[in-house]
């Protein structure tokens, strides 16, 4: 594993939830670019004591794409390490790219993405039976910019789960999208820093919650959950373990 860059999803803080294969490349890297704040130092810290080690956070794409291509020409292993699953929010695609029109061999390691994390501490199935089938994965626009269609207003008239990221900032703006289609009393989440130790939960709906986040004075590093699935009781049981019901691998109970 030398001369080569290999992308990290590190999880969405708590180093346990790394993968063993993201752990054993992280222990074996010859240099390591992280994406500052937003990975846990306890992470970083399983680096070997002579690697080099990069913060990303201080560094424009150029100045990254230099490091990985002098690494792997001295045949080093570099370890790009993101947060959560690289996939999402990632700003992977510039640096693949990139990489692709220098033959620099890489790979990609996924990580547990800040979503899933976000609803472990919620308690929360995102998909309920009768509920929502559905989960949208958005953001506001912003100096990041995205196509009108994708605009919340117009997720929004799906009324499926909605989990959006990098708009806790604009959270008065989100919500008034989110109002267009969502009845003011839909049950709303905003989880900050999910499963890092201080992370915080914010529960509401769509008519208090934008004060309750002030309130806890959450501007960033936090999702947005929205949708009927964080306020139901009486769950619809799902049809795979449902005692009548047959399926490839079991023949079900006569009523």
């Amino acid at each position: 594993m030398t001369g080569k860059v290999i992308f990290i999803g590190a999880g969405p803080g708590d180093p346990e939830l790394l993968t063993i294969k993201a752990f054993r490349v992280i222990e074996e890297a010859d240099v390591i670019i992280y994406a500052g704040s937003l990975v846990n130092p306890e992470v970083v810290g399983y680096a070997k004591s002579d690697a080099l080690i990069y913060n990303s956070a201080h560094m424009n794409l150029d100045e990254i794409l230099e490091v990985m291509e002098k690494s792997v020409m001295d045949g080093k292993l570099v370890a790009r390490v993101h947060t959560g699953d690289p996939a999402i929010y990632g700003a992977i695609g510039e640096q693949m790219e990139a990489l692709r029109k220098k033959n620099i061999d890489y790979e990609i390691i996924p990580g547990v993405s800040s979503l899933f994390a976000t609803a472990a501490a919620l308690e929360s199935e995102l998909t309920l039976p009768e509920v929502s089938q559905t989960v949208i994965i958005t953001r506001p626009g912003g100096r990041t910019p995205k196509p009108e269609r994708e605009s919340i207003h117009l997720l929004a008239e799906h009324g499926a789960t909605m989990c959006i990221f990098l708009g806790v900032h604009m959270i008065d703006k989100v919500v008034n999208e989110l109002l267009t289609s969502y009845d003011p009393d839909t049950p709303v989440a905003v989880v900050q820093k999910a499963s890092w130790t201080d992370e915080k939960i914010v529960r509401g709906t769509l008519k208090d919650i934008a004060g309750k986040v002030k309130v806890e004075g959450i501007q960033k590093t936090a999702l947005i959950v929205v949708g009927d699935v964080l306020g139901t009781s009486g769950v619809t049981p799902s049809k795979l373990y449902d005692s009548h019901f047959t399926h490839e691998y079991r023949k079900g109970e006569e009523k």
